[in-house]
This record gives C-alpha cells, sequence and structure tokens, in this order.
C-alpha cells in the first residue's frame, strides 16, 4: 500500500516541481538562445561581436523603452480577453499635444508675451491627460455598448491620427525646451519603462486591481457572479492602456526633441508582438509582466540582431510576423495542454 501511494504521489510531486519553475524561464532561454545565434553569426558574417558592444547594447535598450511602457499597458488588456489596436495613435497624437505645449519659442508665448516657458511638468501632465481620456474612451465603448475591442480600439485608432495630423495641421513640432527634453535623453526612457515595468508587476500579482483583471479574462461569467464590477474593471484597464500610451508619446517626443504626426506607427503592433512573445495569452487571463518585459527585450535583440546583419528592412518584417503567428500557435498549444491537465 505505501509502495502505490508513493508511485501515486511522484506525478503529483512532478507537477508541483514544474509549478514553481517561473513560467518566465522558458521566454528567458529563447532570449539567450536567439542572443547567442546572433553573436555566432556575428562573427562568421560580420567578423564582429554582437553581444560585447556597449554602444549597441544601449542604443537597443533605448529603442525598445517605449514599445515596453506600451507592452505593459497591452498586456493588461489582452489579460482581460481584450485588445488594443490604437496605442500606436495615441503614441503620435500625445507627442504632438504634448510638444507643442514644451516648445520654448512659440506656442503659448505667441498668445501671452510676457510668458515664460512653461514648467516641464504641465506638458507631460497634458500628454498624460490626452492618453488617459483616450483609453477611457475606448473603455466606455467596451464596456457600455458593448462594442467588441478590435473595432472600438480600430476606430480610436483612425481618430487619434487623424487629431494628430488636424492638430498642427501636418507640421512638425519643434523647439521644445531643455527641460521637457532631459526625460528623453541617457537612460532616463529605460528607468520609466523598468518603474512602470515593476508598478504594475505588483498591481497584477498582489493587489484587487490584478486579481479582477485575470478573473475577467479566464471567466467573465464567472467574475461577474463573483461580484466584480466588469463594466467599471474594463474601462480602468483600458483608460491605464491609454494613460502609458500617453506616456510612451511624451518619452518620444523628448527623445526626438521633436513631435510630427506619423510618430508611433505600427508601435501597437510591436507592443502586441513583445506581450505575446512574453507568454500572454490572447484569450485572456493569463500572462505576467516581467514576462512582457522579456519579450520585449526579445524584440529589441530581434530588432537590433537583422541591423547589426545588415538585413533589409523586409525582411525584418517577414521574419517579426512569423515569430508572432508562432508564439500564437505556442499560446494555443498551452492553452490545449492545459485544458486536458
Amino acid at each position: 500500500m505505501n509502495t502505490n501511494a508513493a508511485e501515486a504521489a511522484a506525478p503529483l510531486a512532478t507537477r508541483a516541481r514544474r509549478r514553481r519553475v517561473p513560467p518566465e524561464l522558458s521566454i528567458f532561454l529563447v532570449l539567450v538562445g536567439i542572443a547567442l545565434i546572433y553573436e555566432i553569426l556575428g562573427w562568421i558574417f560580420v567578423g564582429q561581436s554582437f553581444l560585447f558592444n556597449s554602444q549597441r547594447l544601449t542604443i537597443m535598450v533605448l529603442q525598445v523603452a517605449v514599445i515596453g511602457i506600451i507592452a505593459v499597458g497591452v498586456t493588461q488588456v489582452i489579460i482581460t480577453g481584450g485588445i488594443d489596436l490604437s496605442s500606436g495613435s495615441v503614441v503620435g497624437m500625445t507627442a504632438m499635444i504634448a510638444a507643442s505645449f514644451a516648445q520654448a519659442s512659440t506656442w503659448p508665448r505667441a498668445l501671452y508675451p510676457s510668458l515664460t516657458d512653461l514648467p516641464f511638468f504641465i506638458p507631460i501632465g497634458v500628454g498624460l491627460l490626452i492618453g488617459l481620456a483616450a483609453g477611457f474612451i475606448n473603455g466606455q465603448l467596451i464596456a457600455k455598448t458593448k462594442i467588441p475591442p478590435f473595432i472600438a480600439t480600430l476606430g480610436m485608432m483612425v481618430s487619434a491620427r487623424g487629431i494628430s495630423k488636424w492638430y498642427t495641421k501636418g507640421q512638425p513640432v519643434s523647439g521644445l525646451t531643455d527641460q521637457f527634453n532631459f526625460i528623453g535623453t541617457g537612460i532616463w526612457p529605460v528607468i520609466v519603462f523598468l518603474v512602470v515595468a515593476l508598478i504594475f508587476h505588483i498591481a497584477l500579482r498582489y493587489t484587487r486591481y490584478g486579481k479582477f483583471t485575470y478573473a475577467i479574462g479566464a471567466n467573465v461569467q464567472a467574475a461577474r457572479v463573483s461580484g466584480i464590477n466588469i463594466e467599471a474593471h474594463l474601462i480602468k484597464v483600458y483608460a491605464i492602456a491609454g494613460l502609458l500610451a500617453g506616456l510612451a508619446g511624451v518619452v518620444t517626443a523628448a527623445r526626438a526633441q521633436t513631435a510630427q504626426a506619423g510618430m508611433g506607427v505600427m508601435y501597437e503592433l510591436d507592443a502586441i508582438a513583445a506581450t505575446v512573445i512574453g507568454g500572454t495569452s490572447l484569450t485572456g487571463g493569463v500572462g505576467r509582466i516581467t514576462g512582457t518585459v522579456i519579450g520585449t527585450i526579445i524584440l529589441g535583440v530581434m530588432t537590433s540582431g537583422f541591423t547589426f546583419l545588415r538585413v533589409d528592412a523586409y525582411y525584418q518584417e517577414i521574419v517579426k510576423g512569423l515569430i508572432i503567428v508562432a508564439a500564437v500557435v505556442i499560446d494555443v498549444y498551452r492553452q490545449k495542454k492545459r485544458a486536458k491537465h
């Protein structure tokens, strides 16, 4: 009897050990594998090291910081079972509007000649409020009218891009104050990304906000029966996603020290790709911010590696699309495997 009991307990112990292994470990190993492949290919085809180049790695991390900020918000949306296609356009819109408040010598001094440059926190606050408003509208449309998230955020994507072009009649905004530009210099974009990731990692793992987010994505009807206000929480999640897109827009404008209506194009797809690569399930209920951070870095390593190997841009897009499809296929396989257990 004792032998039989031990044999029966063995598979349970094995599954328990597997559950204790962080799901991000496999994603991290993929990151290491991709980096090593680029390192080998670099010595073969370029005659240089890919990994042991501090300048290249610094540029890579700075480039993915903005996508990472957006991806943190997108992760929360996808965990609820939704999608946000508007984040890239919101980046462009908030960058244009925030930059207009950060100009050193034109508006609003043209209207008020005695007014000095606005403090840097005003254009930052304006950008955040614009992003928050866009996300709030998305949430209202989805929660109150029951419009599918794909359609609601697609409408916001088109509208936000139109607003960014209308706001300055398609003209770039330049001449930004040094105070405003400072948040886009050096490693500040990376610091902002990591702080945002840490805040929402804690929020999703250890707060009621996170529990509600996962519950809605796992089973919306069960979440409703358990007393969760689905509509109010969805509005909150999409508003946060919009807020982070607005923050990304501010950082983008400050880093470029200018703003153009075309900023943020395709950023939403990169953010979704980073999220899915990081292990967040498109069916909802599964995902972690730590995985999204690793997925963002994987995306950055891929892009930097392609450039390092002098691969044409269109090939990069093809491979990126194939990797996104592969990540979704793996997610479907995981869901089936999880359902069997």
